[in-house]
C-alpha cells in the first residue's frame, strides 16, 4: 500500500502523550500512512513565537488531511481560539460528532446512536466584537449565510444517505432570531425533497436540549448552526460517557481535520494518565475517511476489547492503565485479532 502523509498536530497539555499513544498504536496496525508532525498552541508560540506558524498552514494545504491533539484556549482573555482559526482559514465548515453507546461504558442511557453535525464557520463565533468604552456596551454579531446554511444542511442529509440515517433534524432558534432561524429553516425546505428517502423534522434549541436528555434514542443526525452545535454536541458526548470518549471531525472541501475534543487537562501532563480514546475515535473516523475501512474497523474493535477490560483502561474510565499501558493493550488485541485472521 502506498503511504498517505498526515498532518500530525500534538497540541499543548496532555496533547503529545495521547498522540504518541495514537502514533504507537498505528505503527502496530500497519496503517499506511506517514505522519508531519508540526506544532500550534502554545507549543508553537514557544518555538516559532507564532500560534499558527506558516510551517503548519503549508503542511496542512499541501496534506490535507489533519490529526490534532487538543489545543489550550484561554477564556475571557488573551489569543482567540487556533481551533477557529484553522476551521475558517481551511473553510472546514462541517463539524462531525458521532456519539454512540459503549456497553463497557455505563452511563445512565443505552442504545444512543446519534450524530450531530454543526456548521463550523459561521454565526457568534465569526468573531464580530465591537466594545463601546463609553457606554459600556458589547456587540456581538453571529453572521449567517444563505450559503452556510444550504451547506451545512446538504451535508446533514448527505451524512445520512451515505451512512444508512433515516432522519435528519434541524435545530434553531426561529421564534426569537427571526430572520437567521427562517434562513436556516428555508435551506431545510430547500435541500430535503432531494433526499425523499430522509425523514426531516425541526426543534427549537432550548426544546432539543430537554428531549435529548429525557429520550435521545429517537434522534438521529442532528444538524444545527454553530453556537448550538457546540453544546449540542457536549451534551451528547455527555449521554455516551463524556469528552473523553467522543470522536470528531472538521470537514471541508479540500481539507478534512479529525481531533480529539475535549480539552488540552494542563494540571495532568506529563503523568502518563491522560485518556487517548477520544484522539484514538477520531483515529478511525480519519482511516474511514482515507478509504480505510477494513483498518477503521479493526482499530475500533480493538479499543472496545479494551474499553470492555476495566483494569486496561485509565483512571478515568475506572482502571488501572497510564496512557502507555492503555495503548499496549490495545496492540495487544489488534494483535490477537490477527492471529484469528492468520488462522
Amino acid at each position: 500500500m502506498s503511504k498517505r502523509t498526515v498532518t500530525l498536530i500534538p497540541g499543548d497539555g496532555i496533547g503529545p502523550e495521547i498522540t504518541d499513544a495514537v502514533k504507537k498504536v498505528f505503527g502496530a496496525l500497519q496503517a499506511p500512512i506517514e505522519w508531519e508532525e508540526v506544532p500550534a498552541g502554545m507549543t508553537a508560540m514557544e518555538e516559532y513565537g507564532e500560534l499558527l506558524p506558516k510551517a503548519l498552514l503549508d503542511s496542512v494545504a499541501r496534506n490535507r488531511v489533519v490529526l490534532k491533539g487538543p489545543i489550550t484556549t484561554p477564556i475571557g482573555e488573551g489569543f482567540r481560539s487556533v481551533n477557529i482559526e484553522l476551521r475558517q482559514h481551511f473553510d472546514l465548515f462541517a463539524s462531525i460528532r458521532p456519539c454512540k453507546s459503549v456497553e463497557a461504558i455505563p452511563t445512565p442511557y443505552q442504545d444512543v446512536d446519534l450524530i450531530v453535525i454543526r456548521e463550523n464557520t459561521e454565526g457568534l463565533y465569526a468573531g464580530l466584537e465591537y466594545y463601546d468604552e463609553r457606554l459600556g456596551i458589547i456587540d456581538t454579531i453571529a453572521r449567517i449565510t444563505h450559503k452556510g446554511c444550504e451547506r451545512i444542511v446538504r451535508a446533514g442529509f448527505e451524512y445520512a444517505k451515505r451512512n444508512g440515517r433515516k432522519r435528519v433534524t434541524l435545530v434553531h432558534k426561529a421564534n426569537i432570531l427571526k430572520q437567521a432561524g427562517a434562513a436556516f429553516l428555508r435551506a431545510g425546505k430547500m435541500v430535503a425533497p432531494e433526499y425523499p428517502e430522509i425523514e426531516i423534522d425541526d426543534y427549537i434549541i432550548d426544546n432539543m436540549c430537554m428531549q435529548l436528555v429525557t429520550r435521545p434514542q429517537r434522534f438521529d443526525v442532528i444538524v444545527t448552526t454553530n453556537l448550538f452545535g457546540d453544546i449540542l454536541s457536549d451534551l451528547a458526548a455527555g449521554l455516551v460517557g463524556g469528552l473523553g470518549v467522543a470522536a470528531g471531525a472538521n470537514i471541508g472541501t479540500q481539507v478534512a481535520m479529525f481531533e480529539a475534543v475535549h480539552g488540552s487537562a494542563p494540571d495532568i501532563a506529563g503523568k502518563n494518565i491522560a485518556n487517548p480514546t477520544a484522539l484514538l475515535k477520531s483515529g478511525v473516523m480519519m482511516l474511514t475517511h482515507l478509504g480505510e475501512a477494513q483498518l477503521a474497523q479493526r482499530l475500533e474493535a480493538a479499543l472496545d476489547l479494551t474499553l470492555q477490560n476495566k483494569d486496561e483502561c485509565t483512571r478515568d474510565l475506572g482502571g488501572l492503565s497510564g496512557t502507555d499501558e492503555f495503548a499496549d493493550h490495545i496492540i495487544r488485541h489488534l494483535e490477537h485479532d490477527v492471529e484469528l485472521i492468520d488462522s
